[in-house]
């Protein structure tokens, strides 16, 4: 009977500190859109495909005016040297 005070005050605490953790990640945006990162799989394999539409894009792109785009093509050498 004497554990029930140590359990019961124990549990509660786990309790809160989930429902915690739990309405952070919901008010942070955690569970926003979750059909997008399972839609960027299956579309991932479209950018890898078409390096030169990637880089007409990229050239396209204001935000990205003076950056270097390099695409790898699997013929480097290991550690990118």
């Amino acid at each position: 009977m004497d554990s029930m005070y140590v359990l019961i005050p124990v549990s509660l605490l786990l309790v809160l500190g989930i429902g915690g953790v739990l309405a952070w990640s919901v008010l942070g945006g955690q569970f926003d859109e979750l059909d997008r990162e399972g839609q960027s799989i299956l579309t991932e394999d479209q950018q890898h495909q078409n390096p030169d539409a990637n880089l007409a894009a990229d050239a396209a792109d204001p935000s990205v005016r003076g950056a270097t785009v390099r695409h790898s093509h699997g013929d480097d050498p290991p550690g990118g040297g």
